[in-house]
């Protein structure tokens, strides 16, 4: 195990400049998970640490070490990849072992690493097998067992789960959690699927278009967003984000109508709203300080319904209801926001406003 130190790293495609000076610190043991939208940087910078990829500029430390100058055997660390990237002509022990063989090991620690990984990842009876018999969770599986048996300092994944169809994702993942406490390795992880990165992570790095939006843990993400991208990008469904205008404590949402709130921030002028999903009450008859709504859409999903609500001056919100609820297309309701779950951001900057 080890830190890792990402010291303004730049990475520039010709005259396209994909990572924009990222500095990071992990932490020895900790699980971090890159996460944002396809083109933001995530499996570049990973890239980057595994000496895949040579930056423009800036430094990485492993355990304190530069490692710049060093070519990826040499950095300690292990990939796991989303191709899997086995050797079709080998069996699962014969993955494992090459690249333990090419580094010189006795043939006895690669019987023990084998055997442990095995134990691991539960495998045992798929030792002789080759790649093409194996199916898409048990090709992950030995990948991951690729570098296990390496006992690296780093583990990288650079989006494993993203080939496995939905009920493969969820045992995989879990596994890797799982596998995370029982190693207690430091491990880097590359998604655009927020809820593996939810689940997973010790701490959530969010980029977007090349610089961190913000790091944090997940709930950390979730309840105190620090500008309206990490609002709008954490959360399934979104986060609700409204223009309005602040004033002594009034909310205009304009053709949408006015209310108060009470945690509303010292703040005049132009301002976005954020709100949740499950932030919003709903009811049939009007209430005070209650917007009306037009019900366009409702999305059964089994133990609760996302309902699809238009303001009077047309822009959509999504609201969570019970799976059981008797509002029915096109029926005219009223929406309050529960203060405390309301988030402000800047009108022209989309950072957090404090209340």
């Amino acid at each position: 195990m080890a830190e890792v130190e990402i010291r303004q790293i730049h990475k520039s495609f010709g005259p396209v400049e994909v990572l924009k000076g990222v500095d990071l610190a992990i932490d020895e043991g900790e699980f971090i998970v890159l996460l944002g939208p396809s083109g933001c940087g995530k499996s570049t910078l990973l890239r980057i640490i595994a000496g895949l990829e040579v930056q423009s500029g800036g430094e990485i430390r492993i355990g304190g070490e530069a490692i710049d100058h060093k070519p990826p055997a040499k950095r300690e660390i292990a990939m796991v990849f989303q191709s899997y990237a086995l050797y079709p002509h080998l069996d699962v022990a014969g993955n494992w072992s090459l690249g333990l063989r090419q580094a010189g090991e006795k043939s006895s620690v690669i019987e023990a690493r084998i055997a442990e990984a095995s134990r691991i990842l539960e495998l045992d009876e798929l030792l002789k097998r080759r790649p093409a018999e194996l199916s898409g969770g048990q090709r992950q599986r030995v990948a991951i067992g690729r570098a296990i048996v390496r006992q690296p300092k780093v583990f990288l994944f650079d989006e494993p789960l993203s080939n496995l169809d939905a009920a493969l994702r969820a045992q995989v993942r879990f596994e890797i959690a799982h596998l995370h406490k029982r190693l207690g390795a430091t491990m880097i992880y590359v998604t655009h699927d927020q809820i593996e990165a939810m689940t997973l992570a010790s701490r959530i790095v969010v980029l977007n278009e090349g610089v961190i939006e913000q790091v944090g843990t997940p709930a950390e993400l979730y309840t105190a967003p620090q500008n309206e991208f990490v609002a709008s990008f954490i959360g399934t469904p979104k986060m609700n984000i409204l223009a309005a205008r602040l004033k002594d404590g009034d909310i205009d949402l304009a053709g949408a109508g006015t209310f108060q709130a009470g945690n509303a921030p010292r703040h005049q002028g132009a301002i976005k709203i954020g709100v949740r999903p499950d932030g919003v009450a709903i009811y049939r008859e009007p209430q005070a300080g209650a917007l009306p709504v037009t019900l366009t859409l409702s999305e059964y999903l089994g133990r609760q319904s996302y309902l699809h609500l238009a303001l009077a001056d047309g822009r959509n919100l999504v609201v969570e209801a019970e799976a059981n609820h008797a509002f029915e297309t096109d029926d005219q309701l009223f929406v309050t926001f529960k203060s405390e779950h309301l988030h402000y951001f800047d009108g022209a900057s989309g950072q957090r406003i404090g209340a």
